[in-house]
C-alpha cells in the first residue's frame, strides 16, 4: 500500500482540481448598509446537460478511521461539486489527476477550519471525509437528467494519513 500524507489546503495547491472556498485573502465589499462584508464568487458551480440545474443540499458525514484506506475515487462529468463545512473543523480532501488508464496517484489535502472546496467537473476525488467528529456540510452540485457519477476502484488501496504534527 502506498502512503500519502495530506498537506495544508491552499488555493495554489488545489487550483488544478477546483477552488478553495475561503474568505481569507479574498476580495470583498460592503452590502446591507455597510453591516455585512460580501466575499463574492469564491467558486463557480458548473452544470451541463439536459435539464441541468444547480442544487443545494446538506450532508451529515461520519468520520473515517485514519489512516484512511483509499480504494475508490469518483468524479462527476456533468457538473462541479462543492462542500462547505457548517462548523469550523478540518476535513480531508483527496484528488487525482487523470492518468493513462484512469485516475493517477492521489494527492491529499487537509483543510484549515472553515475552508470549503469546489471540485471542478470531471475531477477524480475521494469521498467526504471529516476528521475526528461528525460534521455537517452544505453541498452545491448538479441535478438533472443524465449520469453524473463515475467510480474508479484502484487495484491496490492507498493509505492516506494526516501529518504527524496535525493538531486539528
Amino acid at each position: 500500500m502506498s502512503r500519502i500524507v495530506a498537506r495544508p489546503l491552499t488555493r495554489e495547491g488545489f487550483a488544478p482540481f477546483g477552488e478553495v472556498i475561503d474568505p481569507a485573502g479574498a476580495a470583498h465589499y460592503l452590502i446591507n448598509g455597510g453591516q455585512c462584508e460580501r466575499y463574492h464568487a469564491l467558486a463557480t458551480a458548473e452544470a451541463i446537460g439536459p435539464e441541468a440545474r444547480v442544487v443545494i443540499s446538506v450532508a451529515r458525514s461520519q468520520p473515517y478511521a485514519l489512516p484512511l484506506a483509499l480504494g475508490m475515487v469518483e468524479r462527476h462529468p456533468l457538473g462541479s461539486q462543492a462542500f462547505i463545512p457548517l462548523s469550523p473543523r478540518p476535513f480531508l480532501v483527496v484528488v487525482c489527476h487523470d492518468g493513462a488508464a484512469g485516475p493517477a496517484m492521489p494527492q491529499a489535502f487537509i483543510t484549515a477550519p472553515g475552508q470549503g472546496i469546489n471540485y471542478r467537473r470531471n475531477t477524480w476525488h475521494g469521498v467526504l471525509t471529516p476528521v475526528g467528529a461528525v460534521q455537517d456540510f452544505i453541498i452545491v452540485d448538479r441535478g438533472g437528467a443524465g449520469i453524473n457519477l463515475e467510480e474508479f476502484h484502484f487495484p491496490q488501496s492507498y493509505e492516506i494519513d494526516l501529518p504527524s504534527d496535525f493538531a486539528g
